[in-house]
C-alpha cells in the first residue's frame, strides 16, 4: 500500500506539472479504484502506460551504481610552485534519488512557477523508482553460481533515461580461476543486434555462434578464445539477458550455470509480458 501511495502521489505531481487537470483526475480515478480493489498489477500497468510510456524517448539521465564508485572529476594543471599530489579521499558515493522527497520538491517548485525545477524533480522521482526495480532484481539473483561467489562491490544498477529504457543491472561472480558476469536490461542497440541475428541465417556461416533455446526463449551462444562463452537471450518486449563465462570448459558447463538464473522472475520484476 505504501508503494501504491507513492505512485498515486507521483501521478499527481506529474499531472499538476503538465497542467492537465482533467487528465489527472481521470488517471487518478483509475488508480484509486484499482488500489481500493487491491489490484496491485492494475496500478502498475496504469502508471507505466500513462507516464512511463510517454517518457521513453526523452533525454538521458545520469548513471547510478548501487555500490561505491571512484571519483571521475578532472584535475586541473598544478601550478609551477606546487608539486603536492593528493593522498587522501575516498572518491564519491552515489545513492538513488529519494522518490517522495523529489515528488514534494516538484509540487513546491510548480507552486512557485519554477517549471524547470519541477520537471527535473519529477524525472528524479522516476529515476528513483527505476533504481528500486534494479535493486529488487539484484536481490533476487543467486548469491553463488556453480561454486562462484558474487562480488558485492561489483553490483551495478544504471539508468540512461526515463521509462525503463536503458535500465541496466549487472552482477559478477568469481572463483580462483573462473568468472561469470550477468547483465540484464533494456539495451536497444544490443537487443536489435541479437534479434537481427536470430531472424537471419547467419548461424550457418559463423563458426563461433549458434542459436540455442534457453528456458523457452530463443538466444545466441557465442565463443571467443579471449572472452570465453557469451549467452544472449532477448525476452519480453524490450529486455535482454546476457551471461558471460570465462574459463568454462564447455558449452554444457556454461548452459548449466545459466540454468541457475530465474529469467521468468526477472521478466516479472521488469514488468515485461
Amino acid at each position: 500500500m505504501k508503494k501504491t501511495s507513492i505512485f498515486i502521489s507521483f501521478i499527481l505531481a506529474l499531472a499538476i506539472f503538465a497542467g492537465q487537470d482533467a487528465y489527472a483526475q481521470g488517471v487518478l480515478g483509475k488508480i484509486k479504484k484499482a488500489a481500493k480493489e487491491g489490484a496491485k498489477e492494475a496500478v502498475k500497468e496504469t502508471v507505466k502506460e500513462e507516464i512511463f510510456g510517454e517518457e521513453q524517448n526523452q533525454g538521458n539521465e545520469s548513471n547510478l551504481n548501487t555500490g561505491e564508485s571512484s571519483s571521475s572529476s578532472s584535475s586541473s594543471s598544478s601550478s609551477s610552485s606546487s608539486s603536492m599530489s593528493n593522498t587522501q579521499g575516498g572518491g564519491l558515493t552515489k545513492t538513488p534519488p529519494d522518490v517522495l522527497e523529489n515528488i514534494a520538491s516538484a509540487e513546491t517548485a510548480y507552486a512557485d512557477d519554477l517549471y524547470t525545477d519541477a520537471r527535473y524533480a519529477v524525472r528524479q522521482a522516476v529515476l528513483g523508482i527505476e533504481m528500486e526495480i534494479g535493486q529488487q532484481i539484484l536481490d533476487d539473483l543467486p548469491e553463488s553460481v556453480k561454486g562462484l561467489k558474487m562480488i558485492p562491490e561489483e553490483d551495478k544498477v544504471e539508468s540512461m533515461s526515463i521509462g525503463f529504457s536503458g535500465l541496466t543491472i549487472q552482477r559478477m561472480y568469481q572463483s580462483e580461476n573462473q568468472q561469470l558476469s550477468v547483465t540484464i536490461g533494456n539495451d536497444a542497440l544490443m537487443l536489435a543486434a541479437v534479434n537481427m541475428y536470430l531472424s537471419s541465417g547467419a548461424y550457418e556461416t559463423e563458426e563461433n555462434q549458434k542459436r540455442v533455446t534457453y528456458k523457452g526463449h530463443r538466444g545466441i551462444l557465442e565463443y571467443d578464445d579471449s572472452s570465453g562463452y557469451t549467452l544472449s537471450v532477448p525476452f519480453g518486449q524490450s529486455s535482454i539477458f546476457v551471461l558471460n563465462g570465462i574459463n568454462f570448459a564447455s558449452e554444457d558447463e556454461i548452459m548449466s550455470a545459466a540454468n541457475e538464473f530465474d529469467i521468468e522472475k526477472i521478466k516479472k520484476d521488469l514488468g515485461e509480458q
